[in-house]
């Protein structure tokens, strides 16, 4: 009777423990749907605007990946949110090598080697602001009217106050918010928690994690998991990235770490998120994955 008993406590622990694996698999985050759409070169980053419900797509044209050339090639496209091309170049101005956008409040921001420029989007009318002491601009994301730029290169994080300068009459003040932490930021995304996201990009030997920037402190959130480039919070406060050592899209959170997603990339550059899709440029292949997510 007491080995039946026993057997039988045994069978409730082992049904218990499958229970909470199949839930907790349930909750997991993985791919419905995925298609690639052609048509681009080398394209670095994709901006959402959820205003007019379209995409922007930084390209840096010419035949060969050359991402610091300042050549003249590069330009930004108005995409629609199954890949077609609205506008093949939606600013008429001289762009070099255009890396990461932000999108917010009728304005776009993107990067270009040493320099940031801000266009309206109605008017199309923009601004170029250089970056004194960049070497690489590379993501701009914006927090609390301050606008943040990336620099992998030279591990530094600028701040330009106010991130809104389109005026001519506006005089921003540019400084470096962060310098030599080791992060080598690439990624940028403003957390709920008041902090700013950054992912670090260096070699595929010297893999670099996830950090919090906050009040000129930096923390390491995640171990040294990659070459990482885009990266986005999700309202859970996980993290979607994206990393060339695996060529994925991937999840992380504190409990699972990180989770590989949708793998095949050469060069999973920086990407944006609408509802339940992310729009994920391949720079290598010169592709848009167009990625749905659910649980």
């Amino acid at each position: 009777m007491l080995a039946r008993f026993g057997s039988m406590l045994v069978l409730a622990s082992c049904i218990a423990v499958a229970a909470a694996a199949h839930a907790q698999d349930a909750k997991r985050l993985r791919v419905l749907q995925d298609r690639s759409v052609t048509g681009f070169t080398f394209p670095e980053s994709v901006g959402c605007d959820p205003a007019e419900k379209v995409l922007y797509v930084s390209q840096f044209g010419g035949t060969e990946l050359k991402p610091a050339d300042k050549d003249g090639n590069g330009f930004i496209s108005k995409v629609s949110l199954d890949g077609k091309v609205i506008e093949a170049k939606a600013f008429d101005v001289k762009l070099d090598k255009p890396k990461g956008i932000w999108i917010e409040g009728g304005r776009l921001w993107v990067t270009d080697i040493d320099a940031v420029w801000i266009f309206d989007l109605k008017s199309k009318k923009g601004r170029r602001l250089e970056l004194p002491g960049i070497k690489f601009a590379n993501d701009p994301a914006v927090q609390k009217g301050a606008l943040y730029v990336s620099d992998n290169r030279s591990d530094q994080l600028f701040k330009v106050e106010p991130a809104d300068f389109l005026d001519a009459a506006v005089k921003p003040k540019v400084s470096v918010a962060m310098s030599g932490k080791n992060v080598l930021p690439n990624g940028l995304w403003p957390a709920k928690d008041g902090s700013l996201l950054m992912v670090g990009f260096q070699s595929a030997e010297q893999k670099r994690g996830i950090y919090a920037y906050k009040d000129g402190d930096v923390k390491a959130l995640s171990e040294m998991i990659g070459r990482l480039d885009g990266v986005f919070e999700l309202a859970d406060g996980t993290i979607l990235a994206t990393d060339w050592n695996t060529g994925s899209v991937f999840h992380w959170s504190k409990a699972a770490g990180m989770q590989p997603l949708a793998p095949g990339f050469k060069g999973p550059a920086d990407f944006c998120v609408m509802g339940d899709t992310a729009y994920v440029p391949d720079l290598v292949q010169s592709q848009v994955r167009i990625i749905q997510f659910g649980r």
